[in-house]
């Protein structure tokens, strides 16, 4: 498993809240390579966020979500909230979620859409509506190392 080309995402907490996430769709690289390579632009290329510092080092926690790949669908129902990972398309713009975070967030299907479009794509919140906007979905194997404190 660790050879095949796999869409892998990095995710960083601390103290329960994200301090960083990035990674890959689709498979570009071998998965043990794709991980070391977004571990490290978690910690130190998420713009949302400063460079983690080595001081942070002990109390992160740390999230690999190892993606299946991904399939259009051809209506928002078809999204299942907990299961799926949704990817927005519309206008050259996107935006991801990871199948783990609305239920986090505690969100229901047409929230996670809303805020998928208006807030990580950049598009109205609406825009999940318009039958010219791609969604995808994808599943994740997450794998979690949390703090034993």
């Amino acid at each position: 498993m660790l050879s095949e080309l796999r869409g892998v995402f990095v995710t960083l907490k601390k103290g329960g809240h994200l301090r960083g996430c990035i990674g890959y769709i689709e498979g570009v690289k071998p998965l043990y390579a794709a991980v070391a390579e977004m571990a490290v632009a978690a910690a130190t290329g998420d713009p949302r966020f400063p460079q983690v510092t080595a001081a942070e080092l002990p109390e992160l926690e740390y999230e690999i979500s190892v993606l299946t790949p991904k399939r259009q669908i051809g209506a928002p129902e078809e999204f299942i909230v907990g299961k799926h990972g949704i990817i927005v398309q519309a206008g050259g713009r996107s935006g991801v979620f990871l199948p783990q975070v609305a239920p986090e967030e505690g969100w229901d299907r047409e929230t996670t859409l809303t805020y998928l479009c208006a807030h990580k794509a950049g598009l109205p919140g609406d825009a999940w509506k318009d039958k010219r906007t791609k969604l995808f979905v994808f599943e994740a194997e997450v794998l979690e190392e949390h703090r034993l404190d």
